[in-house]
């Protein structure tokens, strides 16, 4: 079994850290990018939402399924090696554990604006995205 490489945002430490078992995240950030990852974690961080990221789909199924409580909201790149964000949804909406979890996805495809429920999905953002619309999308779905 290859180990879950999820994370957990410290937005003391400003960086990941392992992820532990405690920490129940109410945002899962999926993004290859390292630096998207980071600043979506930084903003979320600030307003006082708990993140977890992973590299790719393959990563995030493996947390989910793992994970004793789902996030509350997956933000969702489209293009990212091994398993892209196509793939991840095909699998996630297939899985009745996870299909209930909403996902928004996050994107550089400037086509898919406005096509969030063609592609099941509960919202389309184009990075990059104003901090002010991605605040305003998660505190819909966690609250605050």
């Amino acid at each position: 079994m290859v180990p879950i490489k999820v994370r957990h945002y410290d937005a003391l430490a400003g960086k990941g850290v392992a992820m532990s078992g405690a920490i129940s995240p109410d945002v899962l950030v999926v993004d290859d990018d390292r630096t998207v990852r980071d600043l979506i974690c930084a903003a979320l961080a600030g307003k006082g939402y708990e993140t977890a990221v992973a590299c790719n789909g393959k990563e995030a199924l493996s947390y989910l399924r793992s994970s004793p409580r789902p996030p509350r909201l997956i933000l969702l790149d489209m293009m990212m090696p091994e398993m892209t964000g196509w793939e991840f949804q095909q699998v996630q909406q297939e899985d009745p554990a996870l299909s209930g979890i909403p996902v928004a996805i996050i994107t550089g495809l400037t086509r898919l604006e406005g096509r969030a429920s063609v592609l099941g999905a509960v919202d389309v953002l184009c990075k990059p995205s104003r901090i002010e619309t991605l605040i305003s999308l998660v505190s819909r779905f966690c609250g605050g």
